[in-house]
């Protein structure tokens, strides 16, 4: 073989094993990271950088991505455990988590596992915060239950660069005799408002026959004081309508009586009724004493005719 030729295959050789080595040292330094994560970096072990989203260069051999940590939020699990109230009982509570990273160093090299701490110091918390609440008051107070763990955690979780967001308990179970008695207050107290009801439907519906009765007394005795009152008026128009035709009858009766044909019908009428008088004396006793003329009609009406006069002189002197 030709010196040159095996010269020249050398480079070659050597140049291709030095554009793999480029290769995969620009492979091994450009690192892309992803959108709301972050990665730790080390140096011979010891911490160098934190890595954000984009494109990023390291040396490599050198240095290591120690830790990749995401940004996002994250929910984990509170498993079941039992509390303790602070009238002393027993309950199971288990909820659910929301947090996430803010600082990515300090939950690297903070504690060992955050997820697992974070999850511990809540379900103390919770224990902790139950144990200040009476029964009743953990199932009224449930939101600022979890107010007080979400500020209870994120005092703790400060030096691990966690941030709670917020706790929600998912559930409370008291013991069984609890539930029983619980459901039988429940009972009870629907039993209550079930009797106070239906004696407040009572009581207005007495309070409404009563009003009723009332209004009906009311109506009726404006009814029959407006009868009364209508009666009245009737009757006095009556009255006055009967005085009123009997006036117009004795203005008629005057009026005739001034003429000489009405002078001669009183005469003949006073004259009649005389006789009629003595008629109904003589029937009502077996004896009449009759003065010597009584017999005469010319007396009779004499008679009548002085009694007018006389009548007719007083009321003309006075």
């Amino acid at each position: 073989m030709d010196p040159i030729s095996s010269i020249l295959e050398l480079l070659f050789s050597v140049e291709a094993v030095l554009l793999i080595f480029v290769v995969v040292i620009l492979k091994g330094s450009i690192k892309f990271v992803p959108q709301n994560r972050a990665w730790i970096i080390e140096r011979f072990g010891k911490y160098q950088s934190t890595k954000e989203a984009g494109l990023n260069f390291i040396i490599p051999f050198i240095d290591r991505v120690a830790a990749d940590r995401s940004l996002k939020e994250q929910a984990t699990d509170v498993p079941s455990q039992s509390a303790i109230t602070r009238d002393n009982i027993s309950l199971v509570v288990d909820g659910v988590l929301y947090f996430r990273v803010l600082d990515p160093y300090k939950a690297t090299y903070g504690v060992d596992d955050y997820v697992f701490a974070v999850t511990q110091l809540a379900q103390t918390t919770m224990r902790s915060e139950l144990g200040k609440m009476e029964l009743d008051k953990t199932f009224e107070e449930r939101d600022m239950l979890n107010t007080n763990i979400v500020t209870a955690i994120n005092a703790a979780s400060e030096p691990w660069g966690i941030q709670v967001l917020r706790y929600e308990i998912k559930d409370i179970v008291p013991p069984n005799s609890v539930m029983e008695a619980m459901e039988a207050q429940m009972k009870a107290e629907r039993v209550k408002r079930a009797q106070i009801l239906e004696s407040e439907g009572d009581r207005q519906a007495a309070i409404n026959v009563a009003e009723g009765k009332k209004q009906a007394q009311v109506l009726a005795a404006e009814a029959e004081k407006a009868e009364q009152i209508l009666s009245a008026e009737g009757e006095a128009k009556a009255i006055i309508a009967v005085a009123e035709a009997q006036a117009d009858a004795l203005r008629k009766v005057g009026e005739a009586a001034n003429t000489e044909e009405g002078q001669k019908a009183i005469q003949l009428d006073l004259a009649t009724k005389a006789i009629s008088a003595k008629e109904a004396i003589a029937k009502e006793s077996s004896v009449v004493l009759l003065p010597d003329n009584a017999t005469d009609a010319s007396s009779l009406v004499a008679q009548g005719m002085s009694i007018i006069n006389t009548l007719n002189s007083k009321k003309s002197g006075s």
